[in-house]
């Protein structure tokens, strides 16, 4: 009798407490307001009825509701779940996450949609989510449906809830993980396309070439590397390796046996009176880098990294260490454990790995780093005048190239220095995932000063990217949460090459005439 008295309650009052209620000011930072999702007649979202929709019992509306309070448990299981062996992937596929990459952006824009508009009705929530499901939890390779290995750690009502309360409450941004940085073209889900297997094909046959055309290879690398050669490539563009085919081999053994021997030499000395205020620095910002990456946050993996900073800084005292140096390992140190490593890199353990391996993982980027470091050094020696020159270079450019946007920043008193330093300083990796990092990263290898001439060009195109968002803003404050937390969490391969064809117009029409670039 309780029990129906009760739901005769919910019955009568159809106006219950805790509605839904679109919650603004929840997300930074803001919101591509270009993204924007047109629904099929059958989901339009239907506002009007929202308020004349009631429950027809409790059980109903707790289903059409969501605590806001145990979004952020539930999300965070999601995100730290370790995912399935390696064993139990299907041949051919390489991270879950790279072969969904297409419905994580379109899934993407619906959250960014709904973090500024009501939630769904639940009848037509449940019918989009039913069909987000059925696409996340399934792959096609080779003509198959394949289930994801995602239901090795979350049952359908779980999935369900998480679906349902990512779309009926804002959630927080998530830079996407290493195993989503894999070119789009090995990304598992459709296959190698003939343009993609011919390009690979051309890698290929220039690698395997007893003298490698460095020039040739810098022709076909700055409109992306294939993953599968992406190693070997970046060790000759970076002139880590030499072009002769049969020297390489040597090469490798001479140096990195020259490497563990700094290690030997002045690693012992971290502990010294002189350096263990530069080492202490490098063991605060290690565990900073990439936070959100699991693969980051091993032990073993920041013993490297140390290792890493600690020797390039004392064998370069001009500069010694410097906060933002210690980014600019993680693409090389991706790029080579890639080669050994075919399942989700972000949760791979890097210590299964034989001992050998680690080393030469270690000792490569290494070198790679120190060579990109010997182009840009001014950026880090004191006062860092190579950043302070490229960021008053970029606010003459900006000015010619866009008025609109100059005295935008002048009327706003936004200095170029307040985000423009960070860009020049980590080289746009805090603005971009690492996925495009990687991306971009062949271009500049690619580009004879790519690293620090052809990166200017970049910046001022990444500054325009963002125009209408920056002249909708009408206060200092907002421009400078803009500029420092640009919405880029969506971006792939398709944006940055996008990116990199307007730097290279702007690079074209600027930098060989001195007198359009100022004033």
């Amino acid at each position: 009798m309780a029990t129906e008295n009760r739901i005769n309650f919910w019955r009568r009052n159809a106006k219950v407490p805790g509605s839904v209620q679109p919650v603004y000011g929840a997300q930074h930072p803001p919101l591509d307001p270009r993204l924007r999702r047109t629904y099929p007649k059958d989901t339009k979202l239907k506002f009007n009825n929202l308020k004349s929709k009631k429950a027809s019992s409790f059980h109903e509306f707790a289903r059409s509701t969501n605590d806001a309070w145990d979004i952020d448990d539930e999300e965070d299981e999601d995100f730290l779940g370790t995912p399935a062996p390696a064993s139990t992937l299907p041949s051919g596929l390489h991270s879950t996450s790279t072969q969904n990459q297409p419905l994580q952006n379109q899934a993407g824009d619906t959250e960014n949609r709904m973090s500024h508009k009501l939630a769904f009705p639940s009848s037509e929530a449940q019918n989009l989510q039913d069909v987000q499901e059925d696409d996340a939890d399934c792959e096609h390779v080779n003509g198959k449906v394949v289930k994801s290995n995602s239901e090795a750690h979350l049952n359908s009502s779980s999935v369900h809830s998480t679906l349902q309360k990512q779309q009926s409450l804002p959630v927080r941004p998530i830079i996407p993980l290493v195993a989503r940085i894999s070119d789009q073209n090995a990304s598992g889900a459709p296959p190698m396309t003939v343009r993609e297997k011919s390009r690979l094909d051309k890698f290929k046959h220039l690698l395997a070439s007893p003298n490698t055309d460095l020039e040739e290879l810098r022709k076909h690398s700055w409109s992306g590397i294939p993953r599968e050669v992406r190693p070997i490539t970046w060790r000759l563009l970076s002139g880590y390796l030499p072009a002769n085919k049969e020297r390489r081999e040597l090469v490798l053994k001479r140096k990195r046996e020259e490497y563990f021997g700094f290690i030997e030499q002045y690693y012992h000395s971290r502990t010294d009176e002189h350096y263990k205020d530069t080492y202490r620095q490098i063991h605060i910002d290690i565990p900073r880098t990439n936070p959100l990456i699991p693969l980051f946050q091993q032990p073993v993996v920041q013993e490297v990294f140390e290792r890493i900073l600690f020797i390039w800084a004392i064998r370069h005292p001009a500069s010694g260490y410097v906060q933002g140096i210690n980014d600019l390992v993680t693409p090389f140190f991706v790029v080579f454990l890639s080669e050994f490593v075919t399942e989700d890199v972000e949760n791979f353990d890097v210590a299964a790995l034989p001992l050998d391996t680690q080393r030469n993982i270690e000792a490569d980027s290494f070198w790679c780093m120190s060579k990109l470091l010997d182009g840009i050094q001014d950026n880090y020696t004191f006062a860092q005048p190579g950043i302070q020159n490229k960021v008053k270079a970029l606010e003459e450019l900006v000015s010619r190239i866009d008025e609109d946007i100059h005295n935008h920043f002048k009327k706003y008193e936004v200095e170029y220095l307040q985000f423009a330093f960070r860009w020049m300083n980590n080289l746009l990796m805090r603005e971009l995932p690492l996925r495009c990092t990687i991306r971009l990263w062949d271009t500049y290898q690619a580009e004879a000063e790519g690293f620090s001439h052809f990166h200017l060009y970049v910046c001022a195109a990444f500054l325009i990217e963002w125009r209408k968002e920056i002249l909708s803003m009408v206060d200092f404050q907002g421009l400078l949460m803009l500029l420092q937390n640009v919405p880029t969490i969506h971006w792939g391969n398709e944006e940055v090459g996008l990116l990199l064809a307007e730097a290279y117009r702007l690079k074209y029409m600027f930098a060989d005439a001195p007198s359009h670039y100022r004033r």
